[in-house]
Parts: structure tokens; C-alpha cells; sequence
């Protein structure tokens, strides 16, 4: 498979080899579902935290909640159990320090749906690298469910494997 790169408002998903990778995570959110029996996994780049908030406009995996039902409804077709999986969540940075509108802090809205939306479909979160400011780069391994993230900030560069 090599590397399936994944654009924002779009998922994908994988199975046993390969990496599918998605770039520049600002206050976008990024979340990756991995089933370790199956190695079965996938990738969510959503944009936006709920459709229904956005009059259910355009591609739904734009959008955390509907996105998220699109990645688990994949994962089950390709042989992955949901409710065996862990998730991770990334981005969801805050990138304009002159908002402080709750309504417009669509980073942290982001984050907390995304939660929130795991929890309702019995998803556990296993990790998270979330919020703070800069973009992310992270990378799902099909053959072993880790998650390497690259984060830019302020010129200094930070990698680590979840």
C-alpha cells in the first residue's frame, strides 16, 4: 500500500500494511481508529466540529461527528471491531490568538466532539496530543496501530511516537 495520504475532510482506511498520513493539523482534528486483533485501522481529517452546527453542508467527513461515523462504518466493512479499538486525537490547536469566542475556538470545539463522540460509540482514548498552537503531521502504521506526529511550533520541531 505505501503511503495513502488522507486531505482535509477526508478518512481513510487500511488494513495490516501501509501508512496513511494526513499533513498541516492546525484546528483541524485528526483521529485515528485501530483495531490491534485485526489490524485493521483508519484515519479522520475533519475540519469543522458538527454538521448539523454547519446545516449538514457538503462532505460529512468534513465535519468530526459525521466524519467519525463514516471512518467506523469502513472499519467494521474491512473486518475491524469498533469497540475493540482505541482511538488517538491530534490538532485541535488554537491559531489565532486574537479569538476568544468560545463559538470561534474551533480547535477546542473540534477536540471536545471528538470526544465526546468516541465515548458515545465505546471507542477508548488511548492517547491524545492536543490544543497549544502549530500544525501537526501524524502518521497511522497499519502493521502496529502506532502513531508517529510531527509538530511545528514556533520554528522548533517535535516528534513522538503514540
Amino acid at each position: 500500500m505505501g503511503e495513502r495520504k488522507v486531505g482535509i475532510g477526508d478518512y481513510a482506511v487500511g488494513k495490516k500494511v501501509g501508512i496513511i498520513s494526513t499533513y498541516g493539523l492546525g484546528s483541524c482534528v485528526g483521529i485515528t481508529i485501530y483495531d490491534r486483533l485485526t489490524k485493521v485501522g483508519g484515519l479522520l481529517h475533519a475540519l469543522l466540529p458538527e454538521a448539523s452546527y454547519y446545516g449538514n453542508k457538503g462532505n460529512p467527513a468534513k465535519y468530526v461527528d459525521t466524519g467519525l461515523e463514516l471512518l467506523i462504518s469502513d472499519i467494521r466493512k474491512i473486518g475491524g471491531n469498533p469497540r475493540r479499538a482505541e482511538a488517538k486525537i491530534f490538532g485541535g490547536a488554537h491559531m489565532f490568538t486574537n479569538v476568544t469566542t468560545e463559538k470561534l475556538m474551533i480547535g477546542k470545539r473540534n477536540v471536545e466532539v471528538a470526544k465526546r463522540e468516541l465515548k458515545r460509540h465505546g471507542i477508548k482514548i488511548v492517547a491524545e496530543d492536543t490544543g497549544g498552537k502549530g500544525g501537526r503531521t501524524i502518521y497511522l502504521d497499519l502493521s502496529t496501530g502506532k502513531v508517529k506526529m510531527r509538530r511545528v511550533s514556533n520554528g522548533q520541531i517535535t516528534e513522538r511516537v503514540y
